[in-house]
């Protein structure tokens, strides 16, 4: 089967970026022919909160494709359809987030239409994060034409149901990201490198510092431990997307400088594995959001987790054992004794994820399909 699929690939950065370069390997592997159609810029450096939207690993995840789309250029839609249209896929995959991108989306997906295209969004938020009034309006406009939709936990489904309530949707929860996982050291050989205390209990937030993922809740819950006299590592390893000065003071407030180690900057592919490999326990405390390229990672090193709800909901059923604690998205007080528990009673490693469980196989048939689903409705009208 032809397929193109369009979405940002190294050398942008982040979890889409490698959501995009491995779900393209994924169905490459399964015997597709692939068109991978990238973005030859994706916002404007004024309008982009990080330091950089290009990844700095020097062993990225490549990924051969076409560096077309401009969010703010209409003449770059029109020749990203172009190539489409000359490939003539049997069906073409978007990755949706943000509705950032809704204008090129839309004007894509409604020529898509036009030329007898069908359009596939896989969605990882059917809404920003952080939401906006205008977002719901636009992200409605960008995603009526549309002809089918994967959403990846059953929240985003609701989301997408109550705004395209006639939407065509499927279910396939996010794979693990087997390929960022590296022939990594021993715990101890993790921590002498990163010069973690050797005897501690690590916990690790990964990731991009955003309101959303509930980072001042989990120093809140540390603050209090510490007042009980329980004194565990915390490693926030990622670039900070708000100002980071608030986090430093609540630090400070709370007495937590000896115990918190923040590594501000995007960790690249190379240097993951020595973090989820130093660490006893990730902490995804989001209170808004839902699946998480963390979680992903995660599961690729065994490594038990402390989640919030919403983050439990993105996570499938044969990977559940993994999660050390499941707590209320803001409540601080049982995020406090979940890792309270996991100080005194270690969880311990699960199995790694390996490729042929590790879900892509499982997204890769759900798009197999789709594109099935979508050629017989075509040939029934």
């Amino acid at each position: 089967m032809k397929i193109t699929l369009i979405g940002p690939v190294y050398p942008y950065r982040g979890g889409i970026a490698h959501y995009t370069g491995m779900l393209a390997r994924a169905l490459n592997g399964a015997g597709h022919t692939m068109q991978v159609i990238s973005f030859h810029r994706q916002y404007p450096t004024l309008l982009y909160p990080g330091k950089t939207d290009k990844d700095p690993s020097k062993k990225p995840l490549k990924t051969k494709a076409e560096f077309l789309l401009d969010p703010l250029y209409p003449w770059t839609w029109r020749r990203t359809i172009q190539a489409v249209c000359s490939f003539s896929p049997e069906i073409t995959i978007v990755q949706w987030w943000t509705t950032f991108w809704a204008p090129a989306f839309a004007y894509l997906a409604k020529r898509l239409k036009h030329n007898k295209l069908s359009s596939v969004y896989i969605i990882h938020n059917v809404m920003p994060h952080e939401q906006r009034p205008w977002d719901r309006f636009i992200a409605r406009l960008a995603l009526f034409n549309g002809d089918a939709f994967v959403v990846q936990t059953r929240r985003e489904r609701e989301r997408l149901q109550a705004l395209l309530p006639n939407a065509q949707i499927y279910f396939c929860p996010l794979p693990t990201y087997h390929l960022l996982r590296a022939e990594e050291s021993t715990r101890a050989q993790a921590r002498r490198l990163l010069e973690l205390p050797e005897e501690a209990f690590i916990l690790l937030f990964f990731g991009f510092i955003r309101p959303y993922k509930g980072v001042q809740i989990l120093l809140e819950a540390l603050g209090k431990l510490r007042a009980r006299g329980k004194m565990p590592t915390l490693v926030i390893a990622g670039e900070f997307w708000q100002d980071k000065q608030i986090y430093l003071a609540q630090i400070k407030r709370l007495g937590l400088q000896e115990q918190v180690r923040i590594e501000d900057r995007y960790i690249p592919d190379e240097e993951i594995g020595n973090w989820f490999t130093a660490a006893d326990c990730l902490v995804a405390p989001y209170v808004g959001g839902t699946q998480s390229a963390a979680v992903s990672i995660a599961l690729a090193y065994g490594l038990p987790m402390i989640v919030t709800q919403n983050v439990a909901e993105g996570i499938s059923e044969e990977n559940l054992s993994s999660l050390a604690a499941v707590v209320p998205p803001g409540d601080i007080n049982a995020l406090a004794e979940a890792i309270d528990a996991a100080v005194d009673h270690p969880p311990q490693r699960q199995d790694p994820q390996h490729p042929e469980t590790n879900g892509w196989e499982r997204l890769v048939k759900t798009l197999e399909q789709i594109a099935s689903d979508l050629a017989a409705k075509d040939t029934a009208l």
